[in-house]
């Protein structure tokens, strides 16, 4: 049995900013989508891999800050081995992988899965593993096709129709070139660590020649320093997935990526939503409850909702498109729509939360100082009085709202 090991880049602190308010509470990776933190979704997929017995986790976040997340999910994922390893300053999308590689390959792995926290994604890596397994290049990276006007925001990939040898690789194009991106999933051999070690040679060779010249001399980007030299020397593949994709760049995201992953557990495991049973409340679409969390039988929840633990929902009250986060209370009435609503928050009765569903991943929250358009996010402790309504707004932690708001960002 050929053994694999895999690699989830957490980021840091720093790369968390686009995410607030959310990301004040919690890092973007241990975000709950669908009822679970963001990366337990990536261990669910990796725990079905043959073979594969370690997950390392990879960022500059404090080491105590993963802790409890891996000894849930250690007792969740028995077979796999998980462990944070901290970078001691941002070494870059492969800086980390490069440094820590002596761990890495310690028991001799064939093949390394290297993935990105911030995606949502069915993970088709069975398929991306048998595909790379019939070619003989160092690199199988996960493609999907985009609409083309959002293809200027990811890495976009050229290849070969008949091989899917990847011919160029341009990170965040100025100009439309091809609308086949990269999913930030990648399948590497373990000779992935001398094209490392020459990119990192070559670079200080760069410095040497031209002092004028500023590297981040420690910092190893997997996109710019070694993908596309890979694609160069004909060493770089791409398998072409059809199924579900989505970044999860803003805290806006997270909304359609839990309905994402709640219409896959339609798919995969149906016993993980509500269903309409007599008594209980009425339940439109797909609907995940924490087994703590009340609902109202006079409440009609759906689609695409996701009801933390120790929530409580109250009579009549309606909500869909929505992520209602641990604590919440929701009094009679309510309604919540396209929002998130943070952690310990409370809604009175009659209120209605209401944001505006997002087609594209802008990160652009004002423009010409109007806020834009987008869900709703209510952070922590957010109190929201009777009869108030709440339009596309953004609301920092333990604010009390008494009037009325409509887009704006309420700091």
């Amino acid at each position: 049995m050929n053994m694999h090991k895999a690699i989830i880049l957490v980021g840091g602190p720093s790369r968390g900013t686009r995410f607030r308010p959310l990301s004040l509470n919690i890092p973007k990776p241990l975000f709950p989508v669908a009822g679970h933190p963001i990366i337990w979704h990536h261990l669910e997929a990796l725990s079905k891999i043959e073979g594969l017995k370690e997950v390392l986790l990879i960022g500059f976040y404090e080491d105590s800050i993963f802790q409890r997340f891996i000894d849930d999910a250690t007792r969740e994922f028995p077979k796999i081995n998980i462990r944070y390893f901290r970078e001691y300053q941002s070494l870059g999308t492969a800086g980390g992988i490069y440094h820590f590689r002596d761990e890495i390959q310690r028991g001799d792995p064939k093949q390394i899965f290297v993935l990105n926290a911030d995606v949502a994604c069915s993970f088709p890596l069975k398929e991306m593993m048998e595909f790379h397994n019939t070619h003989q290049g160092l690199c199988t990276i996960l493609g999907t096709k985009v609409a083309r006007e959002a293809a200027k925001r990811y890495g976009y990939l050229v290849a070969k129709p008949e091989s899917n040898e990847v011919l160029h690789y341009v990170e965040k194009p100025e100009s439309f070139i091809s609308d086949l991106i990269s999913c930030g999933i990648y399948l590497f051999n373990c000779d992935i660590f001398n094209e490392m070690k020459n990119a990192m040679e070559n670079k200080q060779h760069r410095v040497d020649r031209d002092p004028l010249v500023t590297t981040d001399d420690d910092k190893l980007r997997l996109e710019q320093d070694l993908l596309r030299s890979l694609a160069e020397s004909k060493k770089l593949y791409v398998y072409v997935t059809t199924d579900f994709w989505r970044q999860i760049k803003t805290a806006s995201s997270a909304v359609p990526a839990n309905a994402l992953y709640l219409e896959q557990y339609l798919k995969t495991n149906p016993d993980r939503l509500l269903k309409n049973e007599q008594g209980g409340p009425t339940i439109v679409g797909c609907v995940y409850k924490h087994p703590t969390a009340f609902v109202d039988p006079s409440a009609k929840i759906g689609p695409n909702v996701t009801i933390g633990p120790r929530v409580v929902v109250g009579k009549g009250v309606r909500i869909k498109d929505s992520i209602i986060l641990d604590n919440v209370e929701i009094k009679a009435n309510s309604c919540i729509l396209h929002s998130v609503i943070g952690w310990d928050s409370k809604i009175g009765t009659w209120a209605r939360v209401e944001g505006t569903p997002v087609t594209n991943e802008e990160t652009v929250i004002t423009q010409n100082g109007v806020k834009v358009q987008s869900i709703t996010i209510l952070a922590n402790e957010v109190m929201v009085k009777d009869e108030i309504i709440i339009r596309n707004c953004i609301v920092l932690p333990h604010k009390e709202l008494r009037s009325n708001c409509h887009n704006e960002v309420l700091m």
